[in-house]
């Protein structure tokens, strides 16, 4: 099993209709384990759990439909 890569970024999404319309995108990624919103959390976390680095396409896939993500260190 490949080690695994957590990467949490700030987004704007800020319901679960929004989440569900992002939801196709991000279970496209084959790379994606799993992932999750924490729409109780200020920055609106996204977490994402993966077997390689994820960062450029997450955001690019938010950005496109109009929700600003930030990876956080």
């Amino acid at each position: 099993m490949k080690n695994s890569i957590i990467s949490v970024f700030k987004t704007s999404v800020s319901s679960k209709k929004k989440i569900l319309s992002l939801r196709p995108y991000l279970n496209n990624l084959k790379n994606i384990r799993q992932w999750n919103f924490d729409l109780e959390d200020r920055d609106r976390i996204l977490r994402i759990d993966s077997d390689s680095p994820v960062s450029v396409t997450v955001i690019g896939i938010l950005n496109r439909r109009g929700f600003d993500c930030i990876e956080l260190d």
